[in-house]
């Protein structure tokens, strides 16, 4: 078709068109052939990525192989343990309480007046008849030269009054009659009365001399001033002058549930009193030691406590009124008797049981018989034998029957993996010595194995979980074992455990 055109052109001595560049065309072929490379270099990457992926259950399986810690059934996870021991358990109640003076007054006026004089300073300790404030007692003393000088006019009254009655009892009949004399004689009597009323007015008024001189009722602490010299006072006042708390000794109220309340009336027979110690507000800190004083004689129904007060001598003056405390109250001590770690207990269907480590570096489960306790330990009453060893941490994968090992007391708890192809640390044997009761025993976490080392996966406490290799974590144990399964290789690690795969193997 091309060379007709130009041939017909030629013919017409038509000029052809100036030539312009072809583009090239490229083969179809060529261009399969650059896709075709593209999803092979794709293929190969994710054929990488899944060989990677699959690297820890090769190792798995290469080490299941060898008989090294990712062989299934052998597995043993690391536990701390302790012994069941005697010791003396202080049964303790503790609540939260508040420090309440035994005596807390306000100093009011009991009179009217303005205050001429300021005796006290800002929290100083005073003694009772100790000189405070003074009021304006001039009218007073006016009032009082008043009444005294109508005193001595009745007096002079009912002087005369009882001469007349006596010289009319005197005179003989004739001369008065009986009428008069009873007049005279009722006349005294009212006189009398005057002169009794008038002594009354003016001991009044001497009682309000004394109290324009304000003293101290009661020894104790005063607070800040609540009023200034050159004020106008009256009694009905409701700040008043000052108020007073006694500090030495001071009282602390606190609440226990009526469920404790039994055994504290068990040990307050006879007046005796029990050991209160005061703890500040953390309950870290000890501060004062005292004794329980009184039980109120009624329990709360709206809260079911019952409120109770302890008397401490406060010598040092540490406890202030208001200031919140942690109280503990001593009601008994159970002296020399078997006693578990808390951490140690466990509850199921079955009841309370523990682990005991076995000889064999097994653990069997053992149904307790738990009696009182504190935050510690608690008395152990039956099912176990002194001295047994029980798993105190690492309790969370156990079984009957499991495979333990109790890592070396000298690995560092600092909570840090050791470096990667570090000798690991030996382990004690299943009688060696462990961590004494009530000691906080080593934690250990569950951190992932190393899927480039398999030889250097630790435990989260950066101790040694096996006994020539080192454990892998329990969420790796079970990612490689689900990933193996999958794969349909032999069984290379049943990862429950997340232990070693066995004991200086």
């Amino acid at each position: 078709m091309d060379d007709e055109v130009v041939s017909r052109r030629k013919r017409r001595n038509v000029p052809a068109p100036p030539s312009e560049p072809l583009a090239e065309v490229r083969p179809p072929v060529a261009r399969r052939s650059r896709r075709g490379w593209i999803v092979a270099l794709l293929l190969v990457v994710a054929a990488a990525g899944v060989a990677f992926w699959l690297h820890p259950v090769q190792v798995q399986q290469q080490g299941g192989h060898r008989g090294g810690r990712f062989r299934g059934g052998d597995l043993a996870q690391p536990v701390a343990v302790a012994p069941v021991a005697q010791a003396d358990i202080p049964i303790v109640l503790e609540a939260l309480g508040t420090v309440t003076p035994l005596s807390t007054v306000t100093v009011r006026a009991q009179v009217s007046g303005q205050i001429t004089q300021i005796g006290f300073t800002e929290g100083q300790n005073v003694k009772r008849g100790d000189f405070l404030a003074q009021i304006d007692d001039r009218t007073l003393n006016a009032s009082l030269h008043q009444w005294q000088g109508q005193l001595e006019h009745d007096q002079a009254l009912l002087a005369d009054a009882k001469l007349d009655l006596d010289r009319d009892l005197k005179l003989t009949s004739n001369a008065i009659t009986q009428q008069a004399v009873d007049l005279q004689r009722a006349t005294v009597q009212s006189d009398e009365g005057t002169v009794m009323s008038d002594q009354a007015q003016i001991e009044a008024v001497q009682v309000n001399i004394a109290n324009s001189h304000i003293t101290a009722p009661a020894d104790g602490r005063i607070g800040l001033r609540l009023i200034d010299q050159g004020n106008y006072v009256t009694p009905g006042d409701a700040t008043g002058i000052a108020v007073i708390a006694q500090m030495q000794p001071i009282s602390v109220l606190f609440s226990l549930p009526e469920d404790s309340l039994a055994q504290v009336l068990e040990q307050t027979h006879g007046n005796a009193g029990l050991k209160a110690t005061l703890f500040d507000r953390n309950d870290t800190k000890e501060i004062a030691e005292g004794t329980l004083q009184t039980i109120d004689n009624q329990i709360d129904p709206t809260t079911g406590t019952v409120k109770l007060r302890a008397v401490f001598p406060n010598i040092d003056g540490v406890l202030y009124p208001n200031q919140f405390v942690n109280v503990h109250l001593l009601v008994r001590t159970l002296t020399g008797v078997s006693v578990l770690p808390n951490a140690a207990i466990q509850h199921g269907a079955s009841g309370t049981f523990v682990y005991q480590l076995n000889d064999d570096s097994t653990v069997s489960v053992k149904t307790v018989t738990l009696g009182p306790g504190n935050a510690t330990v608690t008395q152990l009453l039956s099912g176990l034998a002194p001295g047994a060893k029980v798993v105190v941490d690492g309790v969370d994968r156990l079984k009957d029957g499991a495979k333990v090992t109790v890592p070396d007391n000298a690995v560092p708890a600092s909570g840090t993996a050791p470096a990667a192809g570090a000798a690991p640390a030996q382990p004690q044997a299943a009688g060696a010595s462990s961590p004494a009761a009530g000691t906080s025993p080593a934690s250990f976490g569950n951190t992932p194995a190393n899927s480039d080392n398999a030889t250097a996966a630790t435990n989260g406490q950066g101790g040694r979980a096996g006994e020539g290799a080192d454990a892998s974590g329990d969420a790796s144990g079970r990612k490689h074992h689900r990933h193996h399964r999958r794969d349909g290789g032999a069984n290379a690690g049943s990862g429950g455990n997340g232990g070693d795969s066995g004991q200086g193997q």
